[in-house]
């Protein structure tokens, strides 16, 4: 069986289980009028009025699946109808049930209220407003809640089908059952209609006794019958609308709960399923799309943390972190590969890029151990900061250890290019101290934290220095001068840069 031929008739099973709901409430009513109070009808059952119920109530029965199929035709077969409408149709499907349900009982009230009495001659107003406030009033009324209670029960796992996304809302033009509305709707049925029936029965009785005292141990009788009946059915109505009810609250709360308990252990993939378009399904809805906004908060916060280290990071969406332009001391670090053009020259393009973001990463892992930032990838160049935007007392320290890192990092890179027949790679690494602007630069559609100073471009020409040098690792007497002499340094001879008048004095690190 495909599964739109299953769907199909889980959905008719559906409408026949409702049906019998209906079924079940009409031979209580007939047993009720025509059986336990004779007074009701005013004559004898015969084995012809029993033929006759049971004709007149197969034929109502089968004209209401009927129309009850062809009023939810694109529930049935939703590829045939518009989306929106079959969205609608879903929703409505309690509805329309129920609504089915009372114009059946109406059609019913009609026949055995007015047409039956009247083919046996017996009809009289007070006969057919008995019988039709019996029938409809209190027989459809309380069979009408249960149809729709238990449509709406049944009807919750074929309305997930509809509503993947549980956006029941965004229907327009369909009722909404408030929980209010429902309590008091099953306080009317359970209490105030069995109260009434019992009233009235009592009354009658009460009446005739006075007007034929000589008929009083039979009518106390038929009264005592007819409460026996009226508790036994009414506690069932009230037993059987009240657990509806309460599952219609319960279950759906509960399933948020135990939404809200995963999301307490930190599974944001979990969901709560929408069941109504009540105040429970307006809040269910709500939740999910606090868990969309929570994976989006997430998403944003797991790719911001690519940029920069999880501790900047949390320190930046805490609000701790000012990223506005302002002045502080910060070690830059400038790293470049050497002979990087003629390696270009001489690799393919796509295995140039496949090794160039393999060294990147691995050069950005040292850096983020030590608690620096990559600013940016400019062409074979890196650019870090040390103790911005996060300030660190041992900022230096921190930028000199990860060049360290670096360099231990790029050996077993070029370890394994090695193993594979690549050519090792080489790269200069510039550290310098200084005060900088640091802060948000760009436009108002995109910006990047960058520094701006003297320090910046002094860091950059030291770390040209290591070519003429002939070290890997150059450091200015700046940062030098902040370290905490657990670090090995040798001092080389000052050199004049690009754009300085003044020399520089760096520092080879050793170790």
């Amino acid at each position: 069986m495909t599964r739109p031929e299953s769907a199909r008739k889980r959905r008719l099973q559906i409408i026949r289980a409702v049906q019998a709901r209906n079924l079940l409430g009409a031979v209580l009513a007939f047993l009720y009028l025509r059986i336990i109070d004779p007074l009701a009808s005013q004559r004898s059952v015969t084995g012809g009025d029993v033929a006759f119920f049971v004709c007149a109530l197969a034929v109502i029965s089968v004209l209401g699946t009927a129309l009850g199929i062809r009023v939810n035709a694109p529930l049935m077969n939703p590829d045939r109808f518009d989306g929106e409408r079959v969205r609608r149709a879903a929703i409505m499907f309690p509805y329309s049930m129920g609504l089915f349900s009372l114009l059946g009982w109406t059609v019913a009230g009609v026949v055995f209220g007015v047409v039956e009495p009247w083919l046996h001659g017996v009809l009289t107003l007070r006969i057919a407003a008995r019988s039709l406030f019996g029938v409809i009033v209190i027989g459809g009324g309380v069979t009408t809640a249960f149809v729709f209670f238990a449509a709406e029960r049944m009807w919750r796992d074929e309305l997930r089908t509809f509503f993947p996304e549980g956006d029941l809302g965004a229907v327009t033009g369909v009722p909404r059952l408030r929980v209010r509305l429902r309590l008091l709707a099953v306080f009317l049925l359970t209490s105030v209609v069995p109260v009434t029936l019992v009233a009235i029965v009592a009354y009658r009785r009460t009446t005739l006794v006075a007007a034929d005292p000589s008929r009083a141990d039979a009518l106390l009788t038929e009264m005592l019958i007819i409460m026996v009946f009226l508790v036994a059915v009414g506690l069932g109505a009230a037993i059987g609308l009240s657990l509806f009810v309460a599952n219609s609250v319960a279950a759906p709360l509960r399933e948020l709960e135990a939404g809200m308990a995963r999301v307490a252990e930190g599974d944001l993939e979990a969901r709560a399923p929408v069941v109504g378009n009540d105040e429970i399904g307006a809040v269910t809805e709500g939740f999910n799309r606090m868990l969309v906004g929570l994976r989006e908060r997430d998403f944003v916060k797991d790719t911001f943390g690519k940029y920069v280290t999880r501790e900047i990071r949390d320190e930046i969406l805490a609000g701790r972190v000012g990223l506005e332009g302002e002045q502080r001391e910060v070690t830059i670090l400038f790293a470049d590969i050497r002979d990087f053009t003629p390696w270009v020259e001489s690799t393919e393009p796509r295995e140039v890029v496949r090794d160039l973001n393999r060294y990147f990463g691995e050069m950005e892992s040292a850096i983020r151990a030590h608690g620096g930032l990559v600013l940016q990838f400019i062409g074979d160049e890196i650019e870090a900061v040390f103790g911005a935007p996060v300030p660190a007392v041992d900022h230096a320290g921190r930028a000199v250890r990860a060049a360290l890192d670096m360099r231990t990092r790029l050996a077993r890179f070029n370890a394994a290019r090695q193993e594979s027949g690549k050519r090792p790679l080489r790269h200069g690494v510039g550290v310098h101290t200084g005060t900088v602007l640091a802060g948000n630069i760009g436009g108002g559609e995109r910006l990047s934290y960058a520094l701006v100073g003297d320090a910046v471009n002094l860091a950059s020409r030291i770390q040209d220095l290591t070519k003429t040098a002939g070290v890997d690792i150059l450091i200015s007497a700046t940062t030098q001068a902040a370290l905490d002499g657990d670090l090995t340094v040798t001092p080389l001879t000052a050199t004049r840069v690009k754009g300085r008048t003044a020399e520089v004095e760096v520092f080879a690190v050793v170790r």
